[in-house]
């Protein structure tokens, strides 16, 4: 046999190859090993017959949370994540210099999902709901961080900061823990990725003020204080400069941190989400977040194309992960993952976080996941 996969005749949507057309999509050795118009598939082990569908390279979430058992937030990643179409995925920040060693051991090198991570800037993590990352200031310890991305610098894509007005603590820290993310993550040569509501100071330009071209601006389209719209909502004139010097603009839905009326005054003027992600985690599994594709599925209802929307969660992360032709399309040679997608008409219900609630005509489903150039099962988990 030619091949060990063949994926036949479904519409082939991969940005990063400037590619939307009926293509069979095959894999040898984990790898995408021919593209082409009609493959033949007495070649194949095994063949996925995708008519009617859409298929695209495996998804990339720049946002999740999985670190499953010890921070609050964590989820399983491969029956939430993978088994969903996200086969690369960013944890940001669940684990800090303290706890990191176990997260790589204990979920990171055991899973089938492909799994990097932003370090948190705290030593601590983000390991309950009741004590804060910064519930000491001093959590926030630039050289712990810098000695433990130096041990993983194979996985540590940046520095995590999460700025939330949420208790005493935070005003005790300030704006400190940006500003030792920000030391810590130039001292590594990484970007910084921020969570900016309702910070300890005036304006979300203070924290844009400190971020870099590369840099991460999560949650994006949040209605919390800190926002990217003025108070006659308006795109702030800091934001418009931060998108131009190349600051990362990142969906980060979550539980709390997607608003259809800031997104949609957002997109009235031009500006839109640089990468889509879902901040998937143990609050918003079960909704309004879902998974990615349901993320994906909003930003079709908000009038994106499927090659503009697809591109948000593959070619452009890609590039963002450092993993530009590796991961994010099905060009020949790259890693073997994609995803075959119905896409459904009817009426479907679509939420927001803070519950408001829209109603699509079309839901991006995933049926069938390959990762490294296999079908991917649950194997009962």
């Amino acid at each position: 046999m030619k091949y060990d996969l063949l994926i036949k005749g479904g519409m082939l949507v991969d940005p990063a190859e400037d590619l939307s057309g009926v293509r069979d999509v095959a894999f040898v050795g984990g790898m995408v090993a021919a593209v082409g118009g009609d493959l033949d598939a007495g070649d194949a082990r095994e063949v996925i017959d995708a008519a009617g569908c859409v298929v695209t390279p495996g998804l990339i979430d720049i946002h999740v949370h999985v670190f499953a058992g010890v921070s609050h937030f964590g989820i399983e990643p491969d029956p939430t994540c993978l088994a969903r179409g996200a086969t690369t995925v960013v944890d940001a920040g669940s684990a800090g210099a303290d706890i990191f060693p176990g997260f790589r051991k204990y979920v990171i090198d055991v899973s089938e999902t492909r799994i990097l991570a932003q370090m948190n800037i705290s030593s601590q993590g983000m390991l309950t709901a009741e004590i804060g990352e910064f519930e000491i200031p001093e959590y926030a310890d630039v050289d712990k961080a810098c000695r433990m991305i130096e041990q993983h610098r194979d996985i540590v894509l940046g520095v995590k900061v999460r700025l939330t007005r949420n208790s005493i603590v935070s005003e005790r820290s300030g704006m400190l823990p940006l500003h030792r993310a920000r030391e810590a993550a130039d001292a590594a040569g990484l970007p910084i990725m921020v969570h900016p509501q309702d910070a300890w100071c005036d304006s979300i330009d203070d924290i844009l003020d400190v971020m870099k071209g590369g840099d991460i601006l999560t949650h994006c389209f949040h209605d919390f204080p800190c926002g990217i719209l003025n108070g006659e909502g308006r795109i702030r004139d800091s934001v418009l400069d931060a998108i131009e010097r190349g600051v990362v603009f990142d969906v980060g839905h979550g539980a709390g941190s997607f608003s259809w009326g800031i997104v949609e005054a957002a997109m009235s003027q031009d500006v839109l989400p640089t990468t889509i992600s879902s901040d998937l985690h143990i609050y918003n599994v079960n909704g309004p977040v879902y998974d990615l594709a349901s993320v994906v599925t909003k930003f079709l209802h908000l009038g994106l194309s499927m090659e503009e929307a697809i591109s948000r969660v593959t070619s452009v992360p890609a590039g963002v992960i450092g993993m530009k032709g590796e991961v994010g399309t099905l060009a020949k040679g790259a890693f073997g993952d994609a995803v075959v997608f119905e896409l459904r008409e009817g009426a479907f219900r679509l939420e927001d976080s803070r519950g408001e609630v829209r109603t699509g005509r079309q839901n991006l489903v995933p049926v069938a996941v390959v990762k490294g150039g296999r079908v991917y099962t649950s194997r009962g988990r």
